[in-house]
């Protein structure tokens, strides 16, 4: 069985699908993992035995089934992926459920294994001062990238919202970005003065290669004058990373954890991090508050004499 294309064929898992994409804004990224998923799980069954797709297929599906799957999945897989992967089958027999398609949701009584809590990592004020000092140069591609590192500290948005934004959802002289965070939710964050600065920068760089910066226009760009992509800013901040001399692996989404911690570190607010950041639940925030205690954990151990 083909499992790219085999849940494609079922007409409950495109119905399930749509449902996702139009009724609950569910990013790409949410539409593509609960497909495979769906086609993980599909292909597993078929396997043990289970015969054909549709209806048939999903009224013979039981929880002793979800469990052995899980099982299967267990030996290879973090206990993270595979919480992930009951999620989607979760959701997707509870959608069935709703429409009436199934009397009984499989999986609804299944627990999730718990996976160990992983404090994200995040950089310190030195060296997030010195990467971003060290994205200096004369021409456009240096002034797009000093723009992009600034706005993912200053701002702390998500690297989707950051290639998502248009010149539109700029306001430079105020110091405030609209950006369309998970579930395609608009939110409003603050931009730093160097942040402003060198997006006010790039645009004028733009300007000098002839380039008309509308409103309608992605604010980041690649040399062919399209929308940047995610993984060009990885690529970006990497090549950054090794001119600065920063033996350690950074991504985007560290640089939003950093924005998150050194607030929390300054004395902010903590639903106010919350509100920056876009979660919509504060034990979501709550995690960075671990990163301090762990810090100073730290350096009571190295300073206490009897620690």
């Amino acid at each position: 069985m083909d499992e790219e294309k085999s849940p494609g064929d079922d007409p409950w898992v495109s119905a399930f699908l749509a449902h996702l994409a139009y009724e609950r804004n569910g990013s790409l990224h949410t539409q593509r993992n609960y497909r495979l998923d769906i086609a993980s799980f599909t292909t597993w069954a078929v396997k043990r035995g289970k015969s054909g797709i549709g209806e048939e297929f999903w009224r013979s599906v039981t929880s002793m089934d979800v469990r052995s799957y899980l099982a299967h999945l267990h030996p290879n897989r973090e206990k993270s992926s595979i919480a992930r992967n009951l999620s989607g089958l979760r959701a997707f027999f509870r959608y069935l459920v709703r429409e009436g398609w199934l009397a009984v949701n499989p999986a609804s009584t299944i627990q999730a294994p718990k996976a160990a809590k992983k404090l994200p990592k995040f950089m310190g004020v030195d060296e997030v001062l010195h990467l971003l000092e060290t994205v200096v140069g004369e021409g456009l591609s240096a002034a797009r990238d000093k723009a992009i590192l600034e706005t993912l500290y200053g701002a702390g948005v998500r690297v989707a919202e950051l290639v998502g934004l248009d010149v539109g959802d700029l306001d430079l002289d105020n110091g405030f970005a609209r950006v369309k965070g998970k579930g395609k939710v608009e939110r409003e964050v603050v931009l730093t003065g160097p942040a402003a600065r060198a997006l006010a920068h790039y645009f004028e760089m733009r300007g000098i290669e002839g380039e008309e910066v509308k409103r309608t226009s992605p604010v980041f760009l690649n040399s062919r004058g399209k929308r940047l992509t995610d993984r060009s800013v990885r690529r970006i901040l990497d090549a950054w990373l090794l001119k600065a001399a920063l033996a350690r692996k950074v991504s985007p989404h560290t640089l939003r954890h950093t924005f998150a911690t050194h607030l929390l570190a300054g004395g902010a607010d903590l639903r106010a991090i919350q509100e920056l950041l876009g979660h919509k639940s504060l034990s979501t925030t709550q995690k960075y508050t671990h990163l301090g205690i762990e810090r100073l954990m730290e350096v009571y151990d190295k300073a206490h004499p009897r620690a």
